[in-house]
């Protein structure tokens, strides 16, 4: 039930890449020929990448995961246009991958704006409009929030960016694969993805970089990735990738209908069945099978562990800062009462995801809600 923490390999996908391991382990960088197929394994996967997202191969760069290629993005983009301005517009929910690389920025001479968002977790337009100044290089809007789903306005996002000749990055780590995604009907000029949200392999990632627009190289050495990101590819990694990139292609409406029906049952049950829980995030723009819900006089923490014990696995936010107590910045950010916070957990179903399963979750969180509040040393009886 954290399928938005990462994703089992599918079969194929291993089929795929196995070979990569032991048969053909060409450099890709190599003349001869076990270094030419392995080059033309690259190609093929990024054609594959490319078609998921309608955009040209030539605008597909690998790298080792969305967090490379988040921290790729924005300091690439501040350093190639320094000149230009040194005003980069993001917002307070995004991933500590963007977050922390802001904070970096910050400290070498650029200013950063961080847009609030509503109730549901969403950007305001105007509010958009309103932080744009003659100094602002580079907009960085996540597409999909990791933590309650929400989705943003991202169509009308790119065309106030394209209209103010401002560069516009999307974290869409989490949409890959769970939402269409076009590029170019978009508007979208830089973009990070992930493979092992979508079924693929840890450790590989991709961003796409529209051709024209102006970024400094990640790493120097070799002529790898057209002389942007230098270094041997992952080559197991990036023919898996592809492979994910054509499943999630081929089969994206029919995942999408049904992790958004195991969602929809998901949230009906808990909350018709559990007094005091509320759900997180816009219902009208969301991640198919997330579910962020909130359950009112106990801590999440204590809800994981116990769901855990039943072998049910939850987050209480995102998985990379799950290990901290500190409370969402997601949550506060939507104005969500600290102590509601800490009573969040984070359901998200996927493609090997049963209605058995859910109904097993459900009677477990019956349970376990059911144990925490006879404790609990809060109530809506006994007041906060």
């Amino acid at each position: 039930m954290d399928y938005s923490a990462t994703t089992p390999v599918k079969a194929e996908v291993l089929q795929e890449m196995i070979p990569y391991f032991t048969e053909h382990y060409g450099n890709p960088s190599s003349l001869y020929t076990i270094g030419m197929e392995s080059k033309m394994a690259v190609t093929s996967a990024r054609k594959k990448l490319a078609d998921l997202i309608n955009a040209k191969e030539n605008e597909l760069f690998f790298t080792a995961g969305g967090t490379e290629s988040d921290n790729w993005a924005l300091r690439g983009v501040a350093d190639a246009l320094i000149s230009k301005g040194n005003h980069i517009i993001t917002t307070k929910i995004e991933h500590h991958a963007i977050l922390h690389t802001c904070d970096y920025l910050s400290k070498h001479g650029f200013d950063i704006t961080y847009l609030d968002v509503d109730s549901e977790g969403r950007v305001s337009i105007e509010d958009l409009k309103a932080a744009i100044t003659d100094k602002t290089i580079l907009i960085s809007v996540m597409f999909l929030n990791n933590e309650v789903g929400s989705i943003q306005p991202i169509k009308e996002i790119g065309e106030i960016a394209k209209k103010n000749n401002i560069t516009f990055h999307t974290d869409a780590v989490q949409a890959l694969g769970n939402v269409k995604i076009d590029v170019d009907e978009l508007g979208i000029d830089l973009m990070s993805m992930s493979a092992h949200k979508i079924y693929g392999p840890k450790g590989i990632g991709a961003i796409y970089i529209r051709k024209g627009t102006k970024i400094s190289n990640l790493i120097f050495g070799g002529a790898q990735e057209t002389k942007k990101r230098a270094g041997t590819e992952n080559l197991p990694g990036i023919v898996g990738f592809g492979k994910a990139a054509e499943l999630a292609n081929t089969l994206l409406e029919e995942h999408i209908k049904k992790v958004s029906e195991l969602r929809d049952y998901f949230i009906k049950e808990v909350t018709s069945k559990i007094d005091h829980t509320y759900v997180n995030g816009s219902m009208d723009h969301r991640h198919p099978g997330n579910a962020s819900i909130t359950f009112e006089y106990i801590e999440g923490e204590s809800m994981l562990l116990l769901l855990d014990m039943n072998g049910i696995y939850v987050s209480t936010g995102s998985a990379c800062s799950s290990a901290s107590l500190t409370p969402s910045h997601v949550l506060s950010a939507m104005g969500i009462p600290v102590e509601r916070i800490h009573g969040t957990l984070r359901f998200t179903v996927g493609d090997f995801t049963t209605k058995e399963d859910i109904d097993y979750v459900i009677e477990k969180l019956i349970e376990i809600v059911g144990k925490l509040r006879a404790i609990s040393p809060v109530s809506e009886e006994k007041g906060w």
